[in-house]
């Protein structure tokens, strides 16, 4: 049985202990993680042992119940709160509820009704991790998700961010039937907005046109081909497969003789851009930003008609340049890559030279492409260009243009490699910097009561996870901890060197509770402060 993390919080150590003893956890399928004596020190203990359950008295010093049921549920919506508490008052259970505490228990605390709730709360916690847990239910949310899914997956086709190894099965997966094709075709449909005063009752509904638009088309099509269509934010987009039995001449024909049916039917102007013929799924990107492409000569070719890329732009096959995607890829790498990954792209980027046959002038054009954008990385990250090329002869001959791709590779690479290294050390340098203004911050502000992680990381511009996490992993405690410990060596430092009261000394660290601020010396020397002193 699997067993869950619950927290005792109380400030009577009796109270916390005879509760421990007179409940067997392990049968009931709890562990009892950790306890603590006040609010403040639950919120620390929280952070590290991860309960799923906090079992806390509504009376306490420094933070009462509430108040710590009302910060858990901001920052853990998921733990279970069950409060117990001497008074039957409906003021505090009318607050309970309204913190979505679990249960309201009256002291003296009986074991029996304990354990009954304890059972109660396992059940409900069993129940929810079987419903996250439950095969069926999560078919049924996939199935259910599917068609998002398939949008998702058809969007992220046509913008090149897919890989061909899983390509196959994700079109099996969402049933979409087009592998196996001679070659594929994407159009990019555009529907012209309605002007106002048509005599058309669907023009009164403006968002229907579209859904509309999109089942004549499917109507049509389904004669003829295999298809797919979705939405994208350019519109309509259809991906036809062309097989033996049918030509691109003729989709090209039946997408011109839709966009009519839907001027004479649904009185709106349909046009149509259409991409150049791919004949790998892969490169499906492509024949998309032609279409989009083929759209943009709507003034020049005219609406309400199929327009060609291929018109407008006749192919050249001996095409080389630096794709949008391709240079996201090489600054990623660069930035955050390894070094073996830094390799692999700049060979990627090379081999693209080998697969056409241009003349030596678009060769050096594409090369000085790939060396301009890390010529931009290292301004905008205000590198040494001449540390980064190491020496002048690489420099002049990548500037004048190497002809072989295998010796632009060898000298582009490791200019790369260094651009990586310095990145990392200047990320490392600012991740020092950022601790040391933290605890710069923190020594000049112990004395605020309100200090916190999220004051700090609102001076410091960052989020508090990201903060907490990097304060964590460069000083090895979290921030809370360090900001006591400044506050402790400063309340010696007073206790020392004044005759200050206890309590003046509290309020001079940032205590405004004498007895707190007692209670968390006590705790990290062993002795009380005015011990101390003497």
């Amino acid at each position: 049985m699997e067993r869950y993390r619950i927290m005792l919080v109380d400030d009577e150590e009796e109270v916390r202990k005879g509760i421990i003893r007179k409940i067997d956890w392990e049968s009931l399928g709890f562990q009892v993680v950790g306890d603590a004596e006040n609010g403040e020190e639950a919120l620390e203990k929280i952070e590290q042992l991860e309960p799923e359950v906090v079992m806390t008295d509504i009376r306490m010093p420094y933070m009462d119940g509430l108040t710590l049921c009302s910060r858990i549920r901001q920052k853990y919506p998921s733990i279970k709160l069950l409060i117990f508490s001497g008074f039957d008052d409906f003021d505090y259970a009318q607050q309970a509820i309204k913190l979505n505490v679990t249960e309201y228990i009256l002291k003296p605390v009986n074991g029996e009704e304990l354990t009954e709730i304890l059972n109660r709360v396992r059940e409900n916690l069993d129940e929810e991790i079987a419903q996250r847990r439950n095969v069926n239910l999560l078919r049924e949310s996939y199935r259910n998700s599917l068609p998002i899914l398939r949008e998702l997956f058809l969007n992220n086709l046509v913008q090149g961010n897919l890989t061909e190894a899983n390509l196959a099965e994700k079109l099996q997966e969402y049933e979409i039937d087009l592998l196996g094709a001679r070659k594929w075709l994407t159009a990019v449909i555009d529907v012209k907005s309605m002007e106002l005063g048509s005599a058309l009752f669907l023009h009164q509904e403006q968002e229907l046109i579209p859904i509309s638009v999109r089942q004549l088309f499917e109507d049509n099509l389904r004669k003829y081909c295999r298809f797919t269509s979705f939405n994208s934010t350019a519109g309509l987009v259809l991906i036809a497969a062309v097989d033996e039995e049918n030509s691109q001449t003729g989709f090209i024909d039946l997408l011109g003789d839709v966009c009519k049916e839907c001027k004479r039917i649904l009185a709106v102007t349909v046009t149509v851009g259409l991409g150049h013929s791919c004949s790998k799924l892969e490169e499906l990107s492509l024949s998309y930003q032609d279409a989009l492409d083929a759209l943009g000569y709507r003034e020049i070719a005219g609406s309400g008609k199929v327009i060609c890329i291929s018109d407008m732009e006749p192919l050249s096959r001996g095409k080389l340049q630096l794709e949008t995607k391709d240079e996201a890829d090489l600054v990623s790498a660069v930035k955050f890559g390894t070094p073996e990954k830094i390799e692999a792209v700049i060979q990627g980027l090379t081999a693209h030279m080998e697969d056409v046959k241009v003349h030596m002038r678009q060769y050096q054009i594409y090369q000085m492409s790939i060396l301009n954008c890390l010529i931009r990385l290292m301004q905008q990250y205000d590198l040494n260009v001449d540390a980064m090329f190491d020496k002048e002869e690489s420099y002049t001959k990548l500037v004048t243009g190497v002809g072989k791709p295998e010796e632009f590779a060898a000298l582009t690479i490791p200019i790369a490699k260094r651009m990586n290294e310095a990145m990392n050390r200047e990320r490392d340098k600012a991740t020092k910097k950022v601790i040391l203004e933290a605890k710069q911050y923190i020594q000049e502000n112990y004395a605020n009561p309100d200090l916190s992680v999220d004051l700090l990381c609102r001076q410091l511009h960052m989020s508090p996870a990201y903060f907490s996490t990097l304060f964590k992993r460069e000083t090895g405690q979290t921030c809370i901890a360090y900001l006591t410990e400044v506050r402790m060596e400063k309340a010696v430092e007073l206790l020392n060197r004044t005759e200050d009261k206890t309590y003046v000394i509290a309020q001079k660290v940032g205590y405004p509770e004498q007895n707190y601020f007692s209670y968390v010396f006590k705790k990290r020397f062993g002795v009380s402060p005015t011990k101390f002193r003497k």
